[in-house]
């Protein structure tokens, strides 16, 4: 698996987990202060778009992971 399925993977499932956890109608609703973390995950993924610095993708590669053919948050 390379480093941008994996960011993929942690993107989506950190916002769904943080949205399932943040909005009222949920049954797994606890707080919601998680909202907050959804906005932090988008604000990433917006700002590696733009500059290309992305923190998951370098602590991966020092864990081994192959790059792809892509930046890992860009695409």
């Amino acid at each position: 698996m390379t480093i941008e399925r994996i960011i993929r993977i942690m993107a989506g499932s950190f916002i769904l987990l943080s949205l399932a956890l943040g909005v009222d109608e949920s049954p797994l609703f606890v707080s919601r202060w998680f909202l907050a973390f959804t906005a932090f995950v988008g604000f990433n993924l917006l700002q590696s778009g733009f500059t290309g610095f992305c923190p998951p993708e370098k602590l991966l590669r020092r864990m081994g992971f192959r790059k792809g053919d892509g930046d890992a948050c860009c695409g």
